[in-house]
């Protein structure tokens, strides 16, 4: 994800109302849902957004424009597709900084954000995918064509930027560049020795394919409660985020988490039985609070790293991480005393007392997780399209990936801790095999 964090906003380091010195106020612009007027990244902070975090987001990552809207949703671009409209349509103060405007309703309070020349941009995240045949039912609308004199890697990548592309391709002859504006290509890489006309550089640029980004609660109130039941700490959040982009709708949680709903999880504070919601979050287990729910998705993770990922969030929340004190302090080897068994017993309990269980194993939906979302959709009776499902593949990480630079410089896991843990581990993939479900990945099983 691209939500940006840490920094104090202008108005809060005394400065004028907000407006940091290096951006300029463009104007109040339209906004449409269907076809958004900046169609670069999208971030929400419905707590701490303010002029100078949206600009910052948006100017670390390589674009020109930001614009802010509803007070807490930041948007990001390189070009303004919308018209301009009266100063008073942008009438809402900024979350996390009041007195400074922060768009109104379906209107962006516009910035430039840098002065950058083309060739002085610095893009983060953007990664060469290698060598690909074209398509051969690639229609011309699809692409735009670009005649430039010495291409370069770079100015590919600028023009995609630019033209919105979610992809840019550089012909391997050096003047001649395609910019692919749709999903991305699904040819397999080029084989050696194949003739170079047919096949171009795939670069993949951080200019976000927006087009599941838009959610909504459920249209009609469904009569049926699904239950995204997981152990804390086995990814929860990010399979809720898939889901949200996949189907376009709202999830819910039996509790309320402000940080949550603060970063765009609306159905946080939607009563858990309301029926908006297409799936409810839980960690609860036991025969009373399983049969509440008519059916459910069984998220199962490693335990070692959902215990691990659940003493983080306890010692430093959702995406800070504990210090080298707490895994060496005797809260560490109380948490997986308590915790470990409790990791079995989820598990156990849902398959001996759920109703029309779909399990799905964490590792597996990381390693393949186009087909693996399309089938919790379809469990949900959800109808997803393609492109959706492409795009939630393109925007997977969120705003709640840990990076794994902070992890624990030593094994936490003591010898006893360890054969503990497999014991359970052994345990929960034969009741798994003995309920007809897939059984445990392979990578984690004792050997």
């Amino acid at each position: 994800g691209l939500h940006h964090g840490g920094k104090c906003s202008a108005a809060a380091a005394g400065g004028d109302g907000g407006v940091p010195s290096s951006g300029t106020y463009i104007g109040c612009f339209q906004d449409d849902a269907k076809d958004r007027t900046l169609k670069g990244t999208v971030s929400y902070d419905f707590r701490k957004m303010s002029t100078s975090l949206c600009q910052d987001t948006c100017s670390e990552s390589g674009y020109q424009f930001a614009g802010l809207e509803y007070g807490s949703e930041c948007y990001c671009g390189n070009r303004i597709i919308g018209p301009r409209m009266r100063e008073d349509e942008c009438n809402l103060d900024c979350k996390g900084e009041k007195g400074s405007i922060c768009g109104g309703v379906a209107r962006l309070s516009i910035y430039k954000v840098d002065e950058l020349l083309p060739g002085q941009r610095r893009y983060r995240n953007v990664r060469y995918r290698g060598c690909f045949r074209k398509p051969e039912n690639m229609t011309a609308a699809a692409l735009v064509h670009v005649l430039q004199p010495n291409l370069t890697s770079q100015s590919c990548i600028e023009v995609c930027m630019d033209k919105v592309g979610f992809n840019c391709s550089r012909h391997p002859q050096p003047h001649r560049l395609e910019v692919r504006s749709t999903v991305p290509w699904p040819t397999p890489p080029a084989q050696p020795g194949s003739a170079s006309q047919h096949f171009y550089q795939v670069y993949q640029t951080p200019v976000q394919d927006s087009r599941c980004i838009e959610r909504t609660f459920l249209l009609e109130k469904s009569h049926s409660l699904v239950a995204l039941s997981s152990f804390p700490g086995a990814g929860n959040t990010w399979v809720r985020h898939l889901i949200e982009l996949a189907t376009g709708y709202y999830t819910g949680s039996y509790y309320f988490d402000g940080t949550l709903y603060n970063r765009g999880f609306k159905g946080e504070k939607d009563y858990w039985k309301s029926g908006r919601t297409i799936c409810v979050k839980t960690h609860e287990s036991g025969k009373r609070d399983i049969e509440m729910y008519d059916s459910a998705i069984l998220l199962i993770r490693n335990p070692y790293r959902s215990l691990m990922a659940e003493f983080n969030r306890k010692c430093a929340g959702h995406l800070g991480f504990a210090s080298d004190q707490h895994w060496k302090s005797k809260e560490w080897p109380e948490f997986v005393g308590s915790y470990a068994s409790w990791w079995a017993s989820h598990v156990l309990d849902w398959l001996r007392y759920g109703r029309q269980v779909l399990v799905v194993h964490y590792e597996e939906l990381q390693e393949d997780l186009v087909p693996r979302l399309r089938a919790i959709a379809q469990f949900l009776n959800a109808s997803v399209s393609e492109e959706r499902l492409l795009c939630a593949e393109s925007n997977k990480d969120g705003h709640f990936k840990r990076s794994g630079a902070h992890r624990p410089t030593l094994d936490p896991f003591t010898p006893e801790m360890r054969l503990l843990i497999d014991g359970y581990i052994t345990a929960v993939d034969q009741a798994l095999k003995e309920s007809n479900q897939t059984g445990l990945p392979r990578e984690y099983l004792p050997r």
